[in-house]
C-alpha cells in the first residue's frame, strides 16, 4: 500500500478491501473454524486406522474425511498400506466402481463438484482415469481449526513367520517400507526403530501401535509382552475378520492384553501396554459385512487439537478406547481408579468391571495343543488369576480402591445397548480405560 497517496484514495482502498473480504465469510468458517482451541483440557474423538482408494479402501480420501467430520469426530488419520497420500496418483475409473459400486463417482461429483474432480481419457474407454488427491491438497476443504483435523498415517504392512505383522504410524512424515524380520518380534522391533529414527530426523511426534493381533492369529501375547518398545495395540478393531473373541485355540484380544501386561509388569519390569480402538475402515458404501466406519475410536484428553498434542497425550496414557460408551472422566491416583460415565438416555445401564492381576498370582502356564502337537505360535494357557475380574460395579460411576497387591488395574465399561453398527454381531457398546500400575506401599516394596 502506498502511504503517500491522498487520504481520500487511501480510505476508498481500505473500504473496498473490507467489502471484498466480507463477501467470503464462509471461506474462513469452512477452513479455519470459528475460534481456536480454548486451551482447556478436554476429550477429542478420533480414528487412527483408515483406508482409502490409495490402497485397498473403496472411496476417495476427501469423501472419507467428510464422513468423519460430519459424524462429530475431531481428528482422522489416513493410514493406507505402505503408502502415503502424497504426489500424483491416477486410478482407473472402472476399478474404482468395481470397489465402491456404480454410485461412487456420482457421489464424489455431487459433494465436491466437477471443478474439483479431475479426470483424463475417454469416459467410454477402459483407460478413463480419476486423479486421487493427496492429503495436502484436499485437507483445507475439510479441516476446521479447533474442531477437526487430518493426520497423515501409514499402515506398515509386514509379514513374518507366515503371518501378517501390521503396525500403524500416526503423524508420520515419510513413507516407511516394511523391514521384515526372522521372527514376529524382530519385525516389530525393526519397524519401530525405523519410525523412531524418522521421528528424531523430522522432529515430530509419531505414535506407533500394533494392529489387530488376532488377524491370522499372527501375534501372540508373549510377542506383545516381549517387544517392550511397543506401548500401544488395538484392543478393539472394527474389521469383521480380525478374530476379536478368539476361538478354541486362541484367546480373545482382551485376554491377550491381560497376559501381555502381566508378563511386562511382573516378569520384564516394563511399562504396560495401552489399548486403542479403531475402525480399520475400508468400506463406505454399505457393503454387506464390510469394514465400515464408526465402530471404534479413541477419546484423547488434550488442551489443543494438533497432531503433536494428541500423540503426546496418548503416550502419557491420557485417553480411553470406545465402541460407543462415553466417559465424562477417568481419574487415577495412588489410592484408586475412578470412572464417570455419560448416559445417552434414561434407560441406559452400565456395568464396570475392574480387571487386573494380583501379586502372587498363579504364574504357571502350559502350551496349547493343535492336532495333538504343541504350537509355538499360539499364546500359552495361563491361570484365570491372570486378568481376573477384581470388582464389578453397576451404575454411571465406579471406583476401585487399590489394596496395594495389584500389578495393574484397568476398567472395561459395558452398556446394555448394542453397538449401532456392531462387529462382531451382537456386540454391546463398551469403553476401555488404560491399565494403571498402583504405586501404594506394597507396590513400592516390589520395585
Amino acid at each position: 500500500m502506498n502511504l503517500h497517496q491522498s487520504p481520500v484514495r487511501l480510505a476508498i482502498k481500505v473500504v473496498a478491501t473490507f467489502l471484498l473480504l466480507s463477501t467470503f465469510p464462509s471461506l474462513d468458517s469452512r477452513c479455519f473454524g470459528d475460534e481456536p482451541a480454548s486451551g482447556e483440557l478436554r476429550y477429542w474423538k478420533g480414528n487412527i486406522h483408515t483406508h482409502s482408494l490409495w490402497s485397498d479402501g473403496d472411496d476417495f480420501p476427501e469423501m472419507i474425511a467428510e464422513w468423519y467430520r460430519t459424524h462429530d469426530y475431531n481428528f482422522l488419520a489416513l493410514s493406507d498400506h505402505n503408502v502415503l497420500s502424497q504426489g500424483q496418483r491416477w486410478m482407473n475409473a472402472r476399478k474404482i466402481q468395481q470397489r465402491g459400486g456404480k454410485d461412487v463417482l456420482p457421489k464424489y461429483l455431487e459433494r465436491f463438484g466437477s471443478h474439483w474432480v479431475e479426470s483424463r481419457g475417454d469416459k467410454a474407454s477402459d483407460k478413463y482415469e480419476i486423479r486421487l488427491k493427496p492429503l495436502d491438497e484436499f485437507r483445507h476443504l475439510v479441516e476446521e481449526r479447533g474442531k477437526f483435523m487430518m493426520v497423515q498415517g501409514e499402515e506398515i504392512s509386514d509379514r513374518s513367520q507366515g503371518g501378517p505383522v501390521h503396525m500403524n504410524a500416526t503423524n508420520i512424515g515419510q513413507v516407511i517400507q516394511p523391514l521384515g524380520g526372522k521372527t514376529v518380534r524382530e519385525a516389530m522391533a525393526n519397524n519401530l526403530r525405523a519410525v523412531e529414527q524418522q521421528s528424531k530426523k523430522l522432529g515430530r511426534e509419531i505414535l506407533v501401535h500394533l494392529n489387530h493381533p488376532n488377524f491370522g492369529y499372527a501375534v501372540t501375547a508373549e510377542d506383545l509382552a516381549s517387544v517392550i518398545q511397543e506401548r500401544f495395540f488395538e484392543v478393539y478393531n472394527g474389521h469383521p475378520a480380525i478374530g476379536h473373541f478368539g476361538d478354541d485355540n486362541h484367546p480373545g484380544v482382551e485376554r491377550l492384553w491381560d497376559i501381555a501386561n502381566t508378563i511386562r509388569i511382573d516378569k520384564l519390569k516394563s511399562p504396560p501396554l495401552f489399548g486403542v480402538a479403531t475402525d480399520d475402515s475400508h468400506a463406505y458404501h454399505g457393503k454387506p459385512n464390510g469394514s465400515s466406519p464408526g465402530r471404534g475410536w479413541v477419546m484423547v484428553r488434550s488442551r489443543f487439537l494438533t497432531p503433536d498434542h494428541i500423540v503426546r497425550a496418548m503416550r502419557k496414557g491420557d485417553f480411553y478406547a470406545s465402541s460407543g460408551v462415553v466417559l465424562r472422566s477417568v481419574v487415577s491416583s495412588d489410592e484408586q481408579l475412578k470412572v464417570e460415565i455419560e448416559a445417552g438416555n434414561s434407560d441406559e445401564e452400565f456395568t464396570t468391571q475392574f480387571i487386573g492381576t494380583r501379586v502372587g498370582y498363579d504364574d504357571k502356564s502350559e502350551p496349547r495343543m493343535t492336532d495333538g502337537k504343541e504350537n509355538s505360535r499360539i499364546t500359552r494357557k495361563y491361570s484365570n488369576e491372570v486378568g481376573a475380574v477384581l470388582a464389578t460395579v453397576k451404575g454411571s460411576s465406579a471406583t476401585y480402591r487399590f489394596s496395594g497387591k495389584e500389578l495393574y488395574v484397568r476398567a472395561v465399561i459395558t452398556s446394555n445397548r448394542e453397538m449401532v453398527n456392531p462387529s462382531p454381531a451382537g456386540q454391546l457398546q463398551q469403553a476401555w480405560t488404560q491399565p494403571v500400575v498402583p504405586r501404594g506401599e506394597e507396590s513400592q516394596k516390589r520395585q
